[in-house]
């Protein structure tokens, strides 16, 4: 789903949408797996009779709960939080019922680190630490796909939008940062 351009300037682009790696889901899926298997596995134990149609109906509803609070819930997470990186700032929104969000605009930044333990670097993600000047302290955003990537190129995009200056739109010959999610 494409971030809504209403909260975007009418120069400002989208250079990379994110959402916390995939290994966020890993645990949701094996949940997932069990409550399936366990719940058809008690399922084929009930015994035949008159009451077998209902205790298979209440086992479904107590599955079915499983499935919401277990995978439902840490999907929905997921699936809601979103680190947006533009031409002019650093977007942070999550939040499934209840929303928030930050808007860093590029000037501001004033330092950005990455770190990643040997698991993170084996599957490609990690921590990634915005330093800004104000009084809301760094902004760390953690499971990061490609953390050491997106922490270049919101060094590049500093660097580019300070180039730029005060000055609204870019000037000739500079062209905006792509790279592949």
């Amino acid at each position: 789903m494409p971030f809504p351009d209403k909260l975007l300037a009418d120069d400002e682009e989208v250079v990379r949408h994110l959402h916390p790696h995939w290994t966020t889901l890993f645990w949701p899926v094996v949940r997932f797996l069990v409550v399936v298997g366990a719940g058809s596995y008690l399922a084929a134990l009930v015994p035949a009779g008159r009451q077998q149609g209902v205790l298979r109906l209440a086992l479904l509803a107590v599955a079915l709960v499983l499935l919401a609070v277990l995978v439902g819930r840490p999907v929905l997470r997921w699936r809601t939080t979103s680190t947006v990186l533009t031409t002019e700032r650093l977007l942070l929104r999550e939040g499934v019922l209840a929303r928030r969000g930050r808007d860093l605009p590029l000037s501001r930044i004033t330092d950005v680190s990455f770190s990643q333990t040997l698991w993170e670097r084996l599957v490609r993600s990690g921590t990634v630490t915005v330093e800004s000047a104000g009084e809301g302290g760094p902004t760390v955003l953690r499971k990061v796909p490609d953390s050491a990537g997106t922490q270049q190129l919101i060094v590049v995009l500093v660097e580019e939008d300070a180039d730029r200056g005060p000055q609204a739109g870019r000037p000739a010959g500079v062209e905006r940062v792509t790279t592949p999610l």
